[in-house]
Protein backbone atom coordinates (compact mmCIF):
# COMPACT_ATOMS: atom_id res chain seq x y z
CA UNK A 1 0.00 0.00 0.00
CA UNK A 2 1.43 3.24 -0.93
CA UNK A 3 1.18 6.30 1.07
CA UNK A 4 -1.65 8.12 -1.06
CA UNK A 5 -3.69 5.05 -0.41
CA UNK A 6 -3.45 5.12 2.89
CA UNK A 7 -4.12 9.10 3.23
CA UNK A 8 -8.04 7.80 1.66
CA UNK A 9 -8.46 4.83 3.91
CA UNK A 10 -8.30 7.19 7.09
CA UNK A 11 -10.19 9.69 5.56
CA UNK A 12 -13.35 7.64 4.83
CA UNK A 13 -13.15 6.20 8.68
CA UNK A 14 -14.60 8.56 10.90
CA UNK A 15 -12.34 7.31 14.21
CA UNK A 16 -10.93 9.35 16.87
CA UNK A 17 -9.83 9.01 20.25
CA UNK A 18 -13.41 10.56 21.71
CA UNK A 19 -15.47 8.46 19.64
CA UNK A 20 -13.49 5.05 20.04
CA UNK A 21 -13.98 5.27 24.22
CA UNK A 22 -17.11 6.26 23.59
CA UNK A 23 -17.92 2.86 21.48
CA UNK A 24 -15.67 1.26 24.34
CA UNK A 25 -17.75 2.17 26.90
CA UNK A 26 -21.18 1.77 25.40
CA UNK A 27 -19.74 -1.81 24.33
CA UNK A 28 -18.65 -2.24 27.82
CA UNK A 29 -21.70 -1.50 30.15
CA UNK A 30 -23.83 -3.13 27.43
CA UNK A 31 -21.97 -6.43 27.48
CA UNK A 32 -22.53 -5.72 31.37
CA UNK A 33 -26.14 -5.06 31.37
CA UNK A 34 -26.29 -8.46 29.14
CA UNK A 35 -24.53 -10.35 31.23
CA UNK A 36 -25.45 -9.62 34.69
CA UNK A 37 -28.23 -7.30 34.16
CA UNK A 38 -29.01 -4.20 34.86
CA UNK A 39 -29.23 -3.38 38.33
CA UNK A 40 -25.58 -4.87 38.88
CA UNK A 41 -24.21 -2.83 35.73
CA UNK A 42 -25.66 -0.21 37.31
CA UNK A 43 -23.72 -0.88 40.52
CA UNK A 44 -19.98 -1.46 38.84
CA UNK A 45 -20.41 2.09 37.04
CA UNK A 46 -21.80 3.53 40.80
CA UNK A 47 -18.29 2.21 41.61
CA UNK A 48 -16.68 3.74 39.47
CA UNK A 49 -18.52 6.87 39.42
CA UNK A 50 -18.07 7.24 43.44
CA UNK A 51 -14.29 7.55 42.45
CA UNK A 52 -14.18 9.93 40.02
CA UNK A 53 -16.72 11.85 42.03
CA UNK A 54 -14.32 12.52 44.83
CA UNK A 55 -11.46 12.73 42.19
CA UNK A 56 -13.28 15.80 40.93
CA UNK A 57 -15.01 16.87 44.59
CA UNK A 58 -10.86 17.51 45.78
CA UNK A 59 -9.86 18.87 42.43
CA UNK A 60 -12.94 21.50 41.90
CA UNK A 61 -12.35 22.60 46.28
CA UNK A 62 -8.57 22.91 45.71
CA UNK A 63 -8.76 25.16 42.74
CA UNK A 64 -11.07 27.23 44.55
CA UNK A 65 -8.82 26.83 47.66
CA UNK A 66 -11.79 26.03 49.67
CA UNK A 67 -12.74 23.49 52.38
CA UNK A 68 -16.54 22.77 51.87
CA UNK A 69 -18.67 24.38 48.95
CA UNK A 70 -21.76 25.84 49.45
CA UNK A 71 -24.90 25.15 47.77
CA UNK A 72 -24.09 27.82 44.87
CA UNK A 73 -20.42 26.76 44.62
CA UNK A 74 -21.63 22.82 44.31
CA UNK A 75 -24.51 23.94 41.57
CA UNK A 76 -21.56 25.84 39.50
CA UNK A 77 -19.44 22.55 39.86
CA UNK A 78 -22.21 20.64 38.61
CA UNK A 79 -22.76 22.72 35.98
CA UNK A 80 -19.06 23.37 35.39
CA UNK A 81 -17.58 19.66 35.25
CA UNK A 82 -20.29 18.75 32.74
CA UNK A 83 -19.82 21.38 30.18
CA UNK A 84 -16.15 20.45 30.31
CA UNK A 85 -17.39 16.90 28.95
CA UNK A 86 -20.01 17.98 26.73
CA UNK A 87 -23.08 17.20 29.29
CA UNK A 88 -24.53 20.97 28.39
CA UNK A 89 -26.43 21.07 32.22
CA UNK A 90 -28.13 24.31 33.08
CA UNK A 91 -30.14 25.22 36.23
CA UNK A 92 -33.50 24.62 36.01
CA UNK A 93 -34.12 25.76 39.88
CA UNK A 94 -32.39 25.37 43.10
CA UNK A 95 -33.28 25.87 46.72
CA UNK A 96 -32.26 24.87 50.10
CA UNK A 97 -34.10 21.79 49.42
CA UNK A 98 -32.79 20.87 46.04
CA UNK A 99 -31.20 21.54 42.70
CA UNK A 100 -32.95 20.60 39.63
CA UNK A 101 -30.87 20.69 36.78
CA UNK A 102 -31.74 19.31 32.91
CA UNK A 103 -29.63 18.90 29.87
CA UNK A 104 -30.04 18.11 26.44
CA UNK A 105 -26.70 16.24 24.94
CA UNK A 106 -24.98 13.50 27.08
CA UNK A 107 -21.17 13.06 27.62
CA UNK A 108 -21.43 9.78 26.16
CA UNK A 109 -23.32 11.14 23.03
CA UNK A 110 -25.98 9.09 21.48
CA UNK A 111 -23.60 5.79 22.61
CA UNK A 112 -25.53 6.55 25.95
CA UNK A 113 -29.14 4.82 24.49
CA UNK A 114 -29.99 1.77 26.08
CA UNK A 115 -27.20 1.61 28.22
CA UNK A 116 -29.00 3.56 31.59
CA UNK A 117 -26.29 1.84 33.58
CA UNK A 118 -23.88 4.73 32.41
CA UNK A 119 -26.51 7.04 34.10
CA UNK A 120 -25.23 5.95 37.45
CA UNK A 121 -22.05 8.33 36.60
CA UNK A 122 -24.35 11.62 36.53
CA UNK A 123 -25.77 10.08 39.90
CA UNK A 124 -22.75 9.23 41.75
CA UNK A 125 -20.22 12.59 40.67
CA UNK A 126 -23.61 14.81 41.51
CA UNK A 127 -23.86 13.01 45.01
CA UNK A 128 -20.68 12.77 45.76
CA UNK A 129 -19.91 16.06 45.65
CA UNK A 130 -22.87 17.40 46.98
CA UNK A 131 -23.09 14.99 50.03
CA UNK A 132 -19.34 15.57 50.73
CA UNK A 133 -19.89 19.43 50.94
CA UNK A 134 -23.39 19.75 51.97
CA UNK A 135 -23.60 16.48 54.34
CA UNK A 136 -26.66 14.72 52.25
CA UNK A 137 -27.76 14.04 48.68
CA UNK A 138 -30.41 12.36 46.80
CA UNK A 139 -30.07 11.94 43.13
CA UNK A 140 -33.37 11.13 41.01
CA UNK A 141 -32.75 10.79 37.26
CA UNK A 142 -35.90 11.71 36.41
CA UNK A 143 -35.62 11.60 32.73
CA UNK A 144 -32.79 10.18 30.77
CA UNK A 145 -31.39 10.65 27.19
CA UNK A 146 -30.48 6.48 27.85
CA UNK A 147 -34.17 5.88 28.45
CA UNK A 148 -35.22 7.61 25.34
CA UNK A 149 -36.38 11.33 26.49
CA UNK A 150 -34.94 13.96 24.36
CA UNK A 151 -33.04 15.53 27.55
CA UNK A 152 -31.63 14.44 30.95
CA UNK A 153 -33.65 16.30 33.93
CA UNK A 154 -31.82 15.74 37.68
CA UNK A 155 -32.95 16.59 40.59
CA UNK A 156 -30.49 16.66 43.98
CA UNK A 157 -32.20 16.74 47.61
CA UNK A 158 -30.25 18.57 49.52
CA UNK A 159 -32.65 17.22 52.62
CA UNK A 160 -34.17 14.50 54.04
CA UNK A 161 -38.10 15.59 54.42
CA UNK A 162 -41.43 13.83 53.15
CA UNK A 163 -40.23 15.25 49.35
CA UNK A 164 -37.08 13.37 49.19
CA UNK A 165 -38.31 10.65 50.93
CA UNK A 166 -40.82 9.68 48.40
CA UNK A 167 -38.91 10.67 45.66
CA UNK A 168 -36.95 7.66 43.87
CA UNK A 169 -33.28 7.82 43.35
CA UNK A 170 -30.08 7.19 45.30
CA UNK A 171 -29.08 8.48 48.72
CA UNK A 172 -25.08 9.68 49.48
CA UNK A 173 -24.12 10.72 52.88
CA UNK A 174 -20.66 12.56 53.76
CA UNK A 175 -17.81 10.41 54.49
Amino acid sequence: MNEIEAVNIDASIDLNRDSFFRDVLRHLTGTLQDVVGLDDASGFVSVVGQRIGDELNEQYKSALQLEKLDREQVTQVLISLKHKISGNFVVVSQTDEKIILQSTSCPFGDKVKGRPSLCMMTSNVFGVIAAENLGYAKVQLSETIAKGSDGCKVVIYLQQNQESNDASGIDYFQG
